[in-house]
């Protein structure tokens, strides 16, 4: 009988499991692949990300972006910087990020097994029946409950019936070899109710990359976005973006963390930094041999993220804003920014203010 059984090895997995190990439970994690792969995550993030990764940036860094560029045209069309004096956020190796965090996890104390795909999940009054299927056969495996960090399509969430997020996009990624050091990213308003990207990464090349909803052709506006900048792109992925947490991530004796949960930015699909602090909400409130404190943490993850996810809606609402609308918006604030990329409640800070009112 183990405390819990983590059923996904991505960020937020392998970091619940090394905050859970940490405090001494007994912590199995099954990853259905190699851990890292497929690639279907953007590597661009803020720089809160070194708190998560135990002295790991030597390792991981890949280049440094101080600002962006909104289009709401194509390549080539006029562009409106925001920008701070400052590194705002990192492009990061994506893959070597999960490796590592399942790393510390190991280090912690978790057994973290590749090649096991989660099959079967049941819950009952005592605990929760996992089945995994391994290289040969099937394993049984007990444990007191189970975390559901297993991304968008969730087996953990639809074994147990627990709720769907409000929405899922439909994202791709495509990258090219062009050595780009520039400290800028390039976000253009071309698709329905999301955008395109460009992301330099330094000597690893350039990030292509696009989400749109459900039923429209991501390939054919990714092949369009790529065309427009005269490149080509290999190492193609595509992959769902979860927008809009469901009411209840929780079960009798279960809960879900991460993409799993929806805990993503709706203004960007970004979901790391999200899902890495619901994880260390829930090492902190989860007791398995008690269901009652399921209820913590869904309280402690809304309480954390409710305003940020809030006001992330309203953001990505100008997105489909008539093009005039976003013109005037985007020039009457172009500039300096105070604003913090994971936390839209910075739109209100004392430092976006200063900006504001410098430029007067």
């Amino acid at each position: 009988m183990y405390d819990v059984v983590v059923v996904g090895a991505g960020p937020a997995g392998s970091r619940y499991a090394r905050q859970a190990a940490s405090r001494g439970l007994d912590v199995v994690v099954f990853e259905q692949g190699e851990i890292g792969k497929p690639l279907a995550c953007s590597g661009h993030v803020s720089t809160d990300i070194w708190e998560f990764t135990e002295d790991a940036r030597d390792d991981l860094f890949q280049n440094e972006i101080s600002g962006a560029r909104f289009h709401t045209g194509g390549p080539g069309s006029q562009d409106h910087p925001f920008y701070k004096d400052e590194v705002i956020s990192n492009v990061i190796d994506r893959v070597g990020l999960d490796k590592h965090l399942a790393d510390v996890a190991r280090d912690a104390g978790a057994d973290v097994r590749e090649g096991h795909s989660v099959v079967g999940v049941s819950e009952d009054r005592d605990g929760v029946t996992v089945e995994v299927r391994g290289d040969d056969s099937v394993e049984t495996h007990r444990a007191k409950m189970v975390a559901g960090c297993d991304g968008p399509k969730s087996r953990v969430r639809r074994e147990l019936d627990l709720p769907e997020p409000d929405e899922l996009l439909h994202g791709v990624l495509g990258f090219s070899d062009e050595v780009d050091h520039g400290d800028f990213v390039d976000v253009h308003l071309t698709v329905p109710r999301f955008f395109a990207w460009r992301i330099p990464r330094g000597e690893a090349g350039v990030e292509y990359g696009l989400a749109v909803p459900p039923g429209d052709d991501a390939r054919g506006r990714f092949e369009e976005f790529v065309d427009g900048y005269g490149v080509e792109t290999d190492r193609r992925c595509s992959g769902l973006i979860p927008i809009g947490p469901p009411k209840r991530v929780t079960g009798r004796r279960s809960f879900l963390v991460g993409d799993a949960a929806a805990q993503t930015k709706p203004f960007t699909g970004g979901g790391i930094r999200y899902g890495m602090t619901a994880a260390d909400h829930a090492a902190r409130e989860i007791d398995p041999d008690d269901p009652a404190t399921l209820g913590e943490y869904e309280r402690a993850w809304r309480d954390d993220l409710r305003q940020e996810i809030r006001l992330g809606h309203a953001v990505r609402a100008g997105y489909s804003a008539p093009e005039p609308i976003q013109k005037a918006g985007m020039k009457a604030f172009e500039g300096e920014i105070g604003v913090h990329m994971d936390r839209p409640t910075t739109l209100f800070s004392r430092e976006q203010l200063a900006a504001l009112f410098s430029r007067s």
